[in-house]
């Protein structure tokens, strides 16, 4: 098996994983499709009848994608749902449109490229599909997409768009361009600017009974003369002479999938005089236009971009809980490409806005990436029929004095305590994560949150994924803890003290902190009367007041051995660079 087989047969299977169809019953799946084609084809009528856009086009073409989908899953022998305007075509296409297939991702391209010859890059400009026909050198008609055999007419629209040429210099009897009419713009660069709605914007002016004064901003760009010059470069040279020139400037010879992915990312980023969603592959020479079929196109095919805003399934709901007891809700969605991340979970704040929004497993959600790359809750797209609301937690059972203690209740808590100790500014132990913790609440007698203090290496080898190497270098850090100042235990308790404070903190000893009382914190920089007692009464807790002890008597006894071997690091800086990070 070539190279290129194997990446094909990796991408294959990429896509058939992303397929997994939903868990429903036969009843339950008839209604839930039928539910949301009645949301498109309600989104269908405001789009192409009134012109009006009630949903960003991604997400329309996404949820689109999930019903076809579903349909594949439930009802097989169902023809594949098309938007509702397709239907109402009058007048045929003298060759019909084919549309290109869409490609994933680079691995999908570099196949479809295999073996096709010479091939010519375009930026898929993102606007209206259209046909124009000249009869004797002048326009005879303008004709809609619609379903690739049939649209409507929009030649009554034609003298308002300069774009389009009244008349050619050619005087054949029949020649039929296919194109895009687009929203003309000045230095748009998609990667600032997204896709401004211009597509909805072309659409309704075309709509619209009366002429729009939008039609004279539109421009024209023919990716397809289907009974044209044989080859794309004679085909763009004779377009000029026509007077549809723009494609030619925007018409790159492409040899692999690196060069179309440097011209994808290169337009993506450059000022560009109209909007785009990705790039179009092209052969040099395609079959005859009376043998174009909707849906049949092996001389194009598009990489689009990943869009700004996403839409994808929730597949379930989870409810951590942090350190101090603030419940989240989190959404665990079907993986989902934005930018160069995959998304799989994205937070939504507060128990309280996960129940306000009234999110269930099935439901569609709207997702964007904020600042740092972080994903980002947009809105609800659309709701299952069946509303099965999975059971959040209490949040009165938690709060910033409990559970410091392990139980099945405090697991979630407990544990988010455990991985603040581990963090740099707390007691700084570099590779104990999360997935350490969780291995050594298995041992026996883990019981509170210092419980690795009593711990010995050859307990900890006992756990699978520990090797006895790895266990003494966590112990080499747990013990390394006990040279650390007073206030990295103030914050490793995860004691309502400001930074701000701890850092101004003269004390240096157990006995002066828990001799302060309210006032005396109030003289600290960062603290008020309400954070001083908040604080006094936080510290005269008695749960902490026991671990407090404990650490006292850790600290303090006379067995420790303070010079240990210095190991080499597994999982974290080098161990001989560990004690600088307690100076």
């Amino acid at each position: 098996m070539t190279g290129k087989h194997v990446l094909w047969l990796l991408w294959w299977c990429a896509g058939a994983a992303q397929a997994l169809c939903p868990r429903w019953s036969p009843a339950r799946a008839t209604e839930e499709i039928a539910h949301l084609q009645q949301q498109l084809r309600s989104w269908d009528s405001a789009y192409y009848r009134d012109g009006e856009t009630l949903i960003d086009d991604a997400l329309y073409d996404s949820l689109q994608k999930r019903l076809r989908q579903w349909q594949h899953c439930f009802h097989a022998s169902t023809a594949p749902d098309q938007p509702v305007w397709v239907a109402d075509g009058t007048v045929a296409h003298p060759v019909a449109h084919t549309g290109v297939k869409k490609l994933a991702d680079k691995l999908a391209v570099a196949y479809w490229m295999q073996g096709k010859g010479p091939l010519w890059l375009q930026p898929k400009i993102d606007g209206v599909a259209v046909t124009l026909v000249y009869r004797d050198g002048k326009l005879a008609a303008l004709i809609s997409r619609g379903d690739g055999l049939r649209g409507q007419s929009w030649l009554d629209k034609a003298p308002y768009i300069p774009a389009i040429p009244p008349q050619i210099p050619d005087r054949r009897p029949q020649l039929v361009l296919q194109g895009e009419l687009f929203l003309t713009m000045t230095d748009h660069q998609q990667a600032a600017h997204g896709g401004r709605n211009a597509r909805a914007q072309v659409a309704g002016a075309l709509r619209r009974q009366e002429a729009s004064p939008l039609l004279a901003q539109l421009g024209i760009f023919i990716w397809a003369w289907p009974d044209g010059p044989e080859t794309m470069v004679m085909r763009q040279i004779a377009l000029k002479r026509l007077g549809f020139g723009l494609s030619n400037d925007w018409t790159q010879r492409v040899t692999d999938e690196e060069e179309v992915a440097r011209w994808r990312d290169s337009w993506f980023r450059m000022p560009l005089p109209f909007v785009t969603d990705g790039v179009v592959i092209h052969t040099d020479k395609r079959a005859s236009g009376k043998q174009w079929m909707p849906g049949d196109n092996g001389f194009a095919a598009a990489w689009k971009y990943t869009p700004p805003i996403v839409s994808s399934e929730v597949r379930s709901v989870a409810f951590p809980v942090g350190r101090t007891g603030k419940v989240a809700a989190v959404l665990n969605v079907m993986p989902v490409q934005l930018d160069d991340k995959t998304v799989r979970r994205v937070s939504l704040g507060s128990l309280a806005r996960w129940q306000a929004l009234d999110i269930v497993p099935g439901d569609q959600v709207a997702i964007s990436l904020a600042g740092q790359g972080i994903p980002r809750f947009e809105k609800v797209v659309w709701r299952v029929m069946q509303r099965d609301r999975p059971t959040a937690p209490d949040p009165q059972q938690y709060h910033p004095l409990s559970c410091f203690y392990n139980s099945m209740v405090c697991r979630q808590q407990f544990l988010s305590r455990l991985s603040w100790l581990s963090q740099r500014q707390v007691l700084n132990l570099p590779g104990i994560q999360r997935s350490t913790w969780q291995r050594l609440l298995q041992l026996p007698g883990f019981t509170h949150i210092f419980s690795w203090m009593t711990l010995e290496a050859e307990q900890l080898s006992t756990q699978a994924g520990i090797s006895p190497l790895q266990a003494r270098q966590i112990i080499h850090y747990f013990n390394m803890t006990r040279h650390l100042p007073l206030r990295r235990w103030i914050k490793a308790l995860g004691a309502p003290v400001p930074e701000v404070t701890l850092s101004a903190l003269p004390d240096n000893s157990w006995a002066q902190l828990l001799a302060r009382d309210a006032h005396s914190w109030q003289q600290l920089p960062g603290v008020g009367i309400k954070l001083a007692h908040r604080i006094e009464n936080w510290l005269k807790d008695k749960q902490v007041r026991d671990l407090i002890t404990l650490i006292q008597q850790w600290q303090a006894d006379a067995a420790y051995t303070a010079t240990q071997p210095i190991l080499p690091s597994l999982a974290g800086p080098p161990a001989a660079n560990v004690q600088d990070a307690y100076n």
